[in-house]
């Protein structure tokens, strides 16, 4: 895809479309992350109480300082968010939806991934979502990420089923473009993870500072490889980046973005549109 030519309703001379997201995730109560910041695992068959506690922190209070860092900030925002913080924590989403971004599934609870699962469990799960998310906002989640941003076979057919736009488990592409299912098509939007708190800091071991040297490295040098025309996520957790450490390096990443005349500054769901567009 690279060189290739602006989709319809791109804007001309921005070659760059990059997506800030903040990442909403929870856990079912007998589930804790696969990873944490202490490293060293459990054994089998022990609920990882710290690594419980250390994710919990991303709806009481990673997520709000995230949401006002964006607020201050006035850019748009794509928010994923797990369908069980609809029931657990709804003002959450709540402030979300006041804030006017666009919120995304992003599954029940993150330690159920739908490659593990069978069709109808699956299906079952992802009404669920949607019927919570319908009973806080009064609306429903148009766009899709699996937990781990890996699906099962069924997944995008289920997503057309049940009247999703767009998912986010895309990495072959560097434009959205349109999948066709069974059921219907829906917007494949790339989601790319070079600026992404998660494997930066928690799987790689880097201080939080790479987060944003890394985004500089990658905006410095956009000419310098013919200036594709691409999108780019940079992408916090609430649970990890919602931190101070890591909320530094989101608002630097933010006012870096915004410097640029040659960035496009929107959102997944709009990038999904282009999709349909073409």
């Amino acid at each position: 895809m690279a060189g290739a030519s602006a989709p319809k309703g791109w804007p001309g001379r921005r070659p760059l479309a990059v997506s800030f997201h903040i990442m909403c995730e929870a856990w079912t109560d007998d589930a804790a992350p696969g990873i944490g910041p202490m490293g060293n695992p459990l054994k089998a068959g022990f609920l990882d109480t710290q690594a419980r506690s250390w994710a919990l922190y991303g709806m009481t209070s990673g997520a709000w300082r995230l949401l006002d860092i964006v607020a201050e900030a006035g850019i748009p925002c794509t928010i994923y968010a797990s369908g069980l913080i609809a029931e657990g924590w709804p003002e959450l989403l709540r402030r979300i939806d006041a804030d006017g971004h666009p919120i995304g599934a992003h599954a029940w609870a993150q330690n159920l991934l739908p490659v593990y699962q069978d069709k109808e469990t699956e299906e079952a799960e992802l009404v669920r979502g949607i019927e919570a998310f319908q009973g806080c906002l009064g609306k429903r989640p148009k766009g899709f990420i699996s937990p781990r941003a890996t699906n099962s076979a069924h997944t995008l057919e289920l997503l057309a089923r049940h009247g999703f736009r767009w998912t986010a488990d895309v990495f072959d592409s560097d434009l959205p473009y349109l999948i066709e299912t069974a059921e219907g098509a829906l917007a494949g939007v790339p989601f790319t993870m070079e600026v992404n708190d998660l494997p930066i800091t928690m799987r790689h071991g880097n201080e939080p500072e790479a987060f944003t040297r890394t985004l500089k490295r990658i905006l410095d040098g956009w000419r310098s490889i013919g200036s594709p025309m691409a999108t780019l996520d940079v992408t916090a957790h609430a649970h990890v980046f919602g931190r101070p450490s890591g909320a530094i390096e989101f608002k630097a990443a933010i006012e870096m973005v915004k410097e640029l005349d040659w960035v496009w500054l929107t959102t997944h769901e709009q990038l999904a549109e282009l999709a349909f567009a073409e």
